[in-house]
């Protein structure tokens, strides 16, 4: 039985860094929620050996080069699936094929995502029979993001992304946002190694609370003001770029815009998808540069398929 599924990328509404762990990384409190740009993949369980089939090189429209893809071996796809065969004892194989659409180290958590979809969807052709607090515990082996993204939907996540939690959604409410990036990737690690607190900044204590508040009654309004991101700083001031880009969108007329995780993508409210379609191409004419763009929906209600 052939199995397709989509791999949906998410977004940091919030995200504010606690402190360094003993263990080398960092506690955070996010809340990520999924959006409408997804990679394909297909799924083929054989009792052979585990395929991973995705092109060396990938081209995003408006990118002015290529994008090269790891090696399958070193793919998170790869290593969910051999983590989850290894775990359970499961002999069995599949043929993958993986397309990607996300940009690569953009802040979207593409690689993530494609995990926790291949994890849910070979434990289903497979009948791993895993419930999904067990598979998120799995996925919490590999990566940060991926937890949250087995789980689905908007979430609110603390530790160093192992802790999951439902965040509240108008189940109606999808609100539009243009997507940019600008063709180069973003080191997480570097940029949280490059990372130093504000310490003149005065973040108000209820932030995170009103944040939650909005997003269970879908204020627009109440959105653009709660956005806020950590790292945002610290990736303006190591690539200048970005923070132009964040300016002219601005000045093109963006509800708001904030950086998605450590970048490189940015993203910026708007009215609806006609609206975003019309600041692309103004920010396009702006900046004289070419720009990767998607018109996208926040989906915080969407789930994985299980």
């Amino acid at each position: 039985m052939r199995k397709e599924i989509r791999a949906y990328a998410k977004i940091n509404l919030f995200l504010e860094v606690l402190g360094l762990r003993s263990d080398g990384f960092h506690d955070i409190r996010s809340v990520l929620a999924p959006v409408t740009l997804a990679d394909r993949l297909e799924i083929e369980p054989t009792d052979g050996a585990l395929e991973l089939s995705t092109p060396s090189r990938v081209q995003f429209d408006g990118m002015p080069d290529s994008v090269a893809i790891c090696p399958a071996q070193d793919n998170l796809v790869f290593k969910i699936a051999s983590l989850l065969r290894e775990t359970t004892g499961c002999r069995r194989g599949a043929r993958i094929v993986l397309e990607k659409k996300v940009p690569i180290a953009g802040g979207l958590g593409g690689g993530s995502a494609d995990a926790a979809a291949a994890l849910l969807a070979l434990n289903q052709l497979w009948q791993t029979g895993l419930t999904r607090p067990e598979l998120m515990e799995l996925a919490s082996r590999l990566g940060c993001d991926i937890p949250a993204l087995v789980h689905g939907g908007a979430v609110r996540v603390a530790g160093r992304g192992e802790l999951v939690n439902p965040a509240p959604w108008r189940a109606d409410w999808r609100p539009w946002l243009l997507l940019v990036n600008p063709g180069f990737g973003v080191s997480t690690g570097d940029i949280y190694k490059r990372y130093k607190p504000d310490l003149t900044s005065e973040r108000q204590p209820d932030t995170f609370k009103n944040l939650l508040a909005v997003l269970e009654r879908g204020e627009a309004a109440g959105l653009a003001a709660g956005l806020h991101n950590d790292l945002q700083r610290t990736v303006f001031d190591k690539y200048p770029l970005l923070e132009l880009i964040a300016g002219r969108l601005a000045e093109l007329g963006a509800r708001a815009v904030l950086l998605s995780g450590s970048g490189a993508t940015l993203f910026a409210l708007v009215r609806d998808a006609e609206h975003g379609r019309e600041l692309a191409a103004g920010l396009r004419r702006a900046m004289d540069c070419q720009l990767w763009t998607s018109v996208v929906q926040i989906a915080g209600d969407l789930r994985p398929e299980f």
